[in-house]
């Protein structure tokens, strides 16, 4: 592992924050390394506001949208919505759906189909809008790139609003309205939304335009919370309120489908982690094992018990997907021991029988192993997909995109991606990608980075200083959760292995005359003897709570030792 301390702020604005708030020296460092560098910055990290939400106006092209949604109100026609079958489509549907419910019925839901229709709008979709009299369509978390559908739609008089996040291409589809705060002419101020985070900025825009406030849109805050925490958006910004508010629907009065999937967990109060962690891949579960629509009719659903009944089968769905995902991780790791995928910069894998609901993930698990670029191909119809994952800081999308002469059709972000070729196309993909990856590469991406905020002595560590880290919250990209480093501590004696296989690491360590803290390190049995005999050693860690027959203390998570 690579360890990368953050540069510490300079003296003199650190002394002038401690002032101003009245914290100690380490947490002012914590903040201006977050950007935060005045009261009122700090007030608006401390204590998010719904009322520092931007004007939903401000997105380019919201006043053509709310103006052809009312139109479709006012003439009775047919509105579909359309998303994506991950967690951000489906979360994003189901909001949108639901909201324009409440005052007009004329709306249905669609999904596409994973393995029959693909990724983003369908020529399938459009057809069944046209054969159900539908004329306006709705797209979230897809469409910036589907100029074609578009087109294909605007033929049939079907009129499209495309609501998305993903890095538009140099030409816009030919639609009533474009909303995305990543094109070049949007001046909207935050350009970090999910899919679902642009969503609710049209069902903003919607209310204000018939008098309701933001309080009215608290209900669905929920779905939001759980998209950005499950797209691993940066947790700043609007994301930042927008999860926070999101958290404590989901803790005091989530709606029954979100209730039915966390009503048996043991945890009284969850966090953004538990979202990302416990809902999201049950959520994912469905469009990947069989239809997102299962995942649409869970969190649209008001009666409990229906709701519970959507979440049995989701719970069966994602108990399938574990499976699945085992097994082909284990496939993939045995194709690149067999090869000299071990000698290369990138990781391509392909066998025609993978599930294509899991290789995004399988390609996450492969990075554990192999910390390089991955890419995973199925077969797919008679074309091969695949989702790429990438490494810290190296942006797949823009080498994607350098190789694209090979491919049929690609989307997607910095760190995560989606694509198509014809078979006969892959190995000269598979080694465009690798000269690409291999030329642009900074050598220190091709190991795991520690990014560590803050050197700190045990002593800084307190009931207090805790209280003010567990403020920070939630967690997220631009906002993760502290790490600290402390040096010449040493394990009292009492160090010991956990786990089925012994995997584990337990310590009681201290620093100096500092008072004791126990300490798990997980998969890091392999430094016993790093620490062994009260040898003085270094950690990186965070600092976590530990309950333990009803007491609560803290403790270390370490992350690594030397």
């Amino acid at each position: 592992m690579r360890w990368t301390v953050k540069p510490k702020p300079s003296a003199e604005k650190i002394k002038e924050l401690t002032s101003t708030l009245h914290v100690d020296e380490q947490i002012a460092c914590l903040l201006i390394q977050r950007g935060i560098e005045s009261y009122n910055q700090a007030r608006q990290f401390f204590r998010p506001s719904l009322s520092d939400l931007h004007d939903p106006y401000l997105m380019k092209d919201m006043d053509k949208a709310v103006d052809r949604i009312e139109k479709a109100i006012k003439n009775k026609e047919n509105i579909m919505i359309f998303g994506d079958y991950d967690v951000d489509g489906t979360t994003a549907v189901s909001l949108v759906s639901s909201y324009l419910k409440t005052y007009y019925p004329n709306v249905t839901t669609y999904i596409p189909d994973r393995y029959d229709e693909g990724y983003g709008i369908s020529y399938k979709g459009i057809d069944y809008a046209d054969d159900n009299g539908i004329s306006l369509i709705i797209a979230l978390d897809c469409g910036i790139k589907s100029i074609d559908h578009v087109e294909y739609a605007n033929q049939k008089n079907i009129d499209f609003i495309i609501c998305d996040h993903h890095r538009p291409g140099l030409i816009l589809p030919n639609a009533i309205a474009v909303l995305d705060p990543k094109r070049e002419d949007c001046s909207y101020p935050y350009d970090e939304l999910c899919g679902c985070g642009v969503g609710f900025k049209l069902v903003q825009a919607l209310a204000q335009n018939r008098n309701q406030t933001i309080d009215d849109l608290i209900p669905y805050l929920d779905l939001v919370a759980t998209a950005i925490a499950a797209d691993i958006v940066p947790m700043n910004g609007e994301n930042r309120i927008l999860a926070k508010f999101g958290l404590e629907v989901i803790n005091s009065n989530p709606r029954p489908g979100i209730k039915a999937l966390i009503q048996n967990l043991k945890k009284k109060v969850l966090t953004i982690t538990d979202v990302v962690f416990i809902i999201a891949p049950r959520i994912n579960a469905a469009g990947r094992i069989k239809h997102g629509n299962y995942a649409v009719e869970l969190l649209t659903e008001f009666d409990l018990p229906q709701a519970e009944e959507f979440a049995s089968q989701i719970e069966i769905f994602n108990a399938d997907r574990k499976d699945l995902d085992k097994r082909i991780t284990r496939e993939a790791l045995q194709q690149i021991e067999d090869s000299d995928e071990e000698n290369t910069y990138t990781t391509v894998v392909y066998q025609e029988d993978w599930h294509k609901g899991v290789i995004g993930i399988v390609a996450s698990r492969l990075i554990e192993t192999h910390y390089k670029p991955t890419i995973v191909f199925t077969k797919s119809g008679d074309k091969l997909a695949a989702s790429a994952r990438s490494v810290k800081d190296f942006d797949i999308y823009d080498a994607l995109e350098a190789s694209s002469e090979h491919l049929e059709q690609y989307g997607g972000h910095m760190y995560a991606a989606g694509m198509t070729l014809k078979e006969e196309n892959y190995t000269a993909f598979k080694n465009k990608f690798e000269n690409v990856v291999k030329d642009s590469i900074h050598p220190d991406l091709r190991k795991p980075e520690i990014s560590i905020d803050a050197e700190i002595s045990l002593n800084n560590i307190n009931d207090k200083f805790f209280r003010i880290l567990k403020q920070f919250e939630p967690f997220g990209p631009k906002n993760m959760t502290p790490v600290f480093i402390s040096k010449n501590i040493r394990d009292t004696g009492y160090a010991k292995t956990l786990g089925k296989d012994d995997e584990h690491l337990r310590l009681f360590i201290k620093q100096n005359n500092s008072e004791g803290f126990p300490a798990i390190g997980f998969s890091l049995a392999n430094k016993m003897n790093t620490i062994e005999n009260q040898k003085s050693f270094e950690a990186v860690y965070t600092i976590d709570e530990n309950e333990w027959n009803g007491t609560v203390s803290l403790q270390l998570k370490l992350k690594d030792i030397q």
